[in-house]
């Protein structure tokens, strides 16, 4: 099979990438493992973090380049590279490209930043597509994009409106296959086609047998990073582990980042992810979790470590900082009738949960604590609620930032901390789970894969987790992932047209 594009993955980064091939006039091809187009990204809220746009200025935001590139440099730690510079200059152009098709429609997504720093935007600077209705789009993408990972998890379709990353897959398959695109599912590509130095293709495995897929043009890389992969993990000290990972089951596992290394690739932020506390789920899997509304949350002795509101990345760092951390105990009380007073994706049911024991209910706290053995958990408590009646947190500031607050609904002095006094009480288990890794091919300005040499390997491309993060280990805001994604995979496409002509 011959192509002028090869596009491996099929989630935001892999997809924009497709679509901006075809609509160039390259035959443009995605090739996915499974059978199910959209990867995490489908499972993804589908923010994309793209800083000055004609979306925040129509919204009335104080978002600017300029203002991006500030909070950039006061976030970093390093000085704002040249791949920096060159995403704060593609995003608004990005974006006004997409919206200059009828099959794309985004709209600012209120919803905070990460961090307390100069250039930061009063309730973010994000946006997410509009939602579509499966109504409104061919059967055929439809049909092909994965489902929330909720109703995945279980095997059920997806619902009759896409919202999130849904909708983001949706609307850009739809695109892409409109075009003229090609979209080949449970194609596992497992390494490169080259001929004199430069990448013309890939190998494939497919239901029927082996196949090579030729890619004349441009070979582009974005399936993902390698955090379904146990070894690698292992290899890297990743933390976490590959069952607790929200990447869809069966995939990310990082061949192709192998592959390219054993082309001279470099990498770079090989012990680096995406991090988020993860709600153990029966089965043994995790679910992201955000957005905390009380409870607290206790190590293996008991005692809280950071403030519960934390942006999820930088609360799943605070786990991985010490081994006691992991598995740790939200503890709560009844006054949600027995849910989990968080967002998680998915929760499961609470008696399933109580049933298999990741989650342990108890009349008193002191009960609780002896089931768990948490000895120091009930003077944890106890302080924790003269903070609730005092409106200060005085171990960890929580509710002091506009992150901590946006998820909060208590009615005390301070609404992100809100009193454990209503029995019974109860502890679910949570364990370190992740939206990717954040390693992987060390890519320039224009996506192309270097060497470690520092020589673009001739035909190969990267972006989204297969290509290391140009944030490094920081996670700016929501949708930082999946805005990177999509410029890269413009400037790799943009860079194939130039050196087409």
């Amino acid at each position: 099979m011959a192509y002028d594009v090869v596009v491996i993955g099929s989630g935001g980064g892999a997809l924009a990438g497709a679509y901006l091939a075809q609509q160039a006039g390259f035959k443009t091809v995605v090739l996915e493992r499974t059978n199910l187009v959209g990867g995490t990204s489908a499972y993804s809220g589908g923010a994309c973090w793209l800083p000055g746009s004609d979306v925040q200025q129509r919204a009335g935001i104080s978002d600017s380049t300029e203002s991006g590139r500030a909070y950039l440099e006061a976030l970093l730690p390093t000085p704002l590279s040249d791949q920096i510079e060159a995403f704060l200059a593609e995003a608004p152009r990005l974006v006004a490209q997409l919206e200059a098709d009828d099959a794309f429609a985004f709209d600012w997504l209120p919803f905070p930043e990460y961090f307390d720093a100069p250039g930061r935007v009063t309730m973010g600077r994000s946006i997410a597509p509009v939602n579509i209705r499966r109504d409104e789009l061919p059967e055929e993408v439809g049909a092909l994009v994965r489902p929330p990972v909720e109703r995945d998890r279980l095997g059920l379709q997806g619902r009759n409106t896409l919202s999130g990353g849904q909708a983001l897959i949706a609307r850009i398959l739809n695109a892409f296959l409109r075009d003229g695109g090609t979209v080949l599912t449970e194609h596992h590509v497992t390494d490169f086609v080259v001929e004199d130095g430069r990448v013309v293709g890939v190998e494939a495995t497919t239901p029927d047998g082996p196949t090579t897929i030729r890619g004349g043009r441009g070979v582009l890389v974005a399936a993902g990073g390698f955090e379904g992969s146990p070894s690698l993990r292992k290899q890297y000290e990743v933390p976490g582990a590959a069952e607790w990972t929200m990447a869809p089951a069966g995939t990310n596992s990082g061949e192709l980042i192998e592959a390219a290394v054993a082309l001279g690739a470099e990498t770079a932020y090989m012990k680096e992810a995406w991090l988020c506390p993860g709600l153990e789920q029966p089965d043994g899997g995790g679910s992201f979790t955000l957005g905390f509304r009380s409870g607290v949350m206790v190590d293996a002795h008991g005692r809280r470590y950071a403030n519960e509101c934390l942006p999820y990345d930088r609360f799943g760092s605070e786990m991985a900082a010490s081994p006691d951390r992991i598995p740790s105990y939200l503890v709560f009380d009844s006054r949600e009738g027995g849910r989990l007073p968080a967002i998680a994706m998915p929760e499961g049911d609470p008696e399933e949960h109580l049933a298999a024991g990741t989650w342990v209910r108890a009349d008193t706290l002191g009960e609780l604590a002896d089931k768990l053995g948490l000895i120091d958990l009930e003077p944890t408590v106890d302080r924790f609620n003269t903070f609730a009646e005092s409106g200060v947190d005085e171990d960890f500031g929580r509710g002091t930032d506009e992150y901590d607050v946006f998820f909060a609904g208590g009615d005390g002095p301070n609404k992100a901390l809100v009193p454990l006094d209503q029995p019974p009480f109860y502890a679910a288990r949570f364990v370190l789970s992740d939206l990717g890794t954040k390693g992987g091919l060390v890519t320039d300005v224009h996506g192309r894969v270097l060497r470690v040499d520092g020589d673009p390997i001739p035909g190969l491309y990267a972006t989204s987790n297969s290509a290391a993060s140009i944030f490094g280990p920081v996670y700016p805001g929501p949708g930082a992932p999946l805005g990177k994604a999509f410029v890269f995979a413009s400037l790799a496409v943009q860079h194939l047209t130039k050196e087409s002509s």
